[in-house]
């Protein structure tokens, strides 16, 4: 077992940050030692906007979006097409499309895709509000923006024999979304051109 080289409230700072994506062990040591080194800078104002965020954020109870009000920014927005609802996978993607400007319309996160391999099932996912929200006479079309992954491809087909009896039009993306991908890791330029080249499921 590794000597700790701090006290307890530096290294529990430091387990913290290594569990954050894309951070290890080592990169977490550089994170708290640069947070450290710029306290009045850094720490103390993200310490600060950590307690506002954990104090007020939360779920909006029609999309799923996170925010600080419910509901989120997004569903507030009258500028966007209510017609459209784009069906994503988690606020990650949500906010990949939005990054991209790629479409201005409503989102539906599932909360997940359905994988019976880690045990999610169609009750863990948000598909009883996305059924009632595709039975909205103002609802057009859905829009599967869902990873190209087995369990992505299997969630959409499931959600395409949802909502079949409904007078909705069901489209999913097109091309610039490898197999395999995920939307938060694509461009902005590859994310446009999958949503205007979305074609019917």
């Amino acid at each position: 077992m590794a000597q700790a080289i701090a006290g307890p409230e530096i290294e529990r700072l430091i387990q913290l940050l290594a569990r954050l994506p894309g951070l290890g062990p080592r990169s977490a040591r550089r994170a708290a030692l640069h947070l450290i080194n710029r306290r009045e800078q850094l720490l103390s104002p993200l310490a600060d906007a950590m307690r506002v965020a954990a104090e007020r954020i939360v779920v909006c109870e029609s999309c799923g979006n996170i925010d600080t009000s419910d509901p989120c920014t997004i569903c507030r927005d009258m500028g966007r097409d209510r017609s459209i609802l784009v069906v994503v996978e988690g606020v990650s993607d949500l906010w990949a499309l939005e990054r991209a400007g790629a479409v201005r319309a409503g989102y539906h996160v599932l909360g997940g895709v359905l994988s019976p391999l880690d045990g999610v099932r169609p009750e863990h996912l948000a598909l009883d509000g996305l059924v009632a929200r595709a039975a909205l006479p103002e609802t057009r079309e859905l829009i599967l923006a869902l990873n190209a992954t087995v369990d992505g491809q299997t969630t959409a087909h499931y959600v395409t024999d949802l909502v079949a009896h409904l007078p909705v039009r069901v489209t999913k993306l097109a091309h610039g979304v490898p197999v395999g991908g995920e939307l938060d890791y694509l461009d902005e330029g590859t994310l446009t051109a999958a949503m205007r080249q979305r074609t019917a499921v």
